[in-house]
């Protein structure tokens, strides 16, 4: 899914309030209110990662396609972006590195959500000082060039996941989510309600119930079938035997 030496100045974003909700839920629970067969695709991989722990961002993807080992496209996505956005960049390959210290100090300046990057990162040690919102998949101080070719907000692959302009990205220490723009405002519905549910679960808990009861698996282990025998196990390796 890429197109070379195309750039689109403008995004079509959710509506802020909106966008505002999702980033009061956490991102696994907007995972889980996706239906079944969106929540894979919708889920970078487990290698993209934060470069700090406790961070979190959310916000509309403006999508950038770099040539591979050039981030000429990333300075114009960059450049491009409003305050609150999520810049979300497929570097290519063979690694270029798309994002750094000078490029975290303007986005700050900017006021953007963050950056998720499929390819290499640098001067990690000031992105982990300052807390940065930076996810990505590798690290390498490698030279960037920047002559393209490469796009800007058109649908991109970012790390198994399909990221269309104005997508809503959610990432936290659980990884990165890309909920479709379309579909922003039933999921951020539905993972209020599960919130609203695990905080119920919570105060049970602190009442003295199990989660077992709160979870209801006793239905559950119930139609699982299986055995349950009120005796220590006593045959086999290791065991006691009579």
């Amino acid at each position: 899914m890429r197109t070379q030496n195309l750039v689109y100045q403008r995004v079509q974003r959710p509506a802020a309030a909106l966008i505002a909700r999702a980033a009061a839920c956490a991102m696994s629970d907007l995972y889980e209110a996706l239906d079944a067969d969106q929540r894979n695709a919708a889920l970078m991989s487990p290698r993209m990662r934060p470069v700090a722990s406790g961070i979190s961002m959310t916000g509309p993807a403006v999508t950038v396609q770099c040539a591979p080992g050039d981030n000429l496209m990333m300075h114009r996505g960059l450049l491009l972006a409003h305050r609150g956005d999520v810049l979300v960049v497929n570097g290519g390959a063979p690694c270029g590195a798309q994002w750094g210290l000078l490029a975290a100090v303007y986005a700050a300046k900017k006021g953007l959500a963050g950056v998720v990057v499929q390819g290499c990162i640098r001067d990690t040690g000031y992105l982990i000082e300052q807390k940065c919102p930076v996810w990505f998949t590798e690290i390498s101080p490698s030279h960037p060039e920047k002559r393209g070719p490469g796009s800007v907000n058109v649908p991109i692959d970012c790390d198994g996941a399909t990221v269309y302009p104005g997508d809503v990205i959610s990432a936290d220490g659980d990884g990165v989510l890309v909920i479709p723009a379309r579909l922003l405002a039933s999921v951020v519905e539905k993972a209020e309600m599960r919130q609203a549910h695990e905080q119920q679960g919570i105060a049970d808990i602190m009442a003295g119930r199990s989660l077992f009861e709160v979870h209801d698996l006793q239905t559950a282990l119930a139609r699982s079938g299986v055995i349950e025998i009120d005796e220590a196990w006593r045959g086999g390796p290791g065991g006691v035997v009579d």
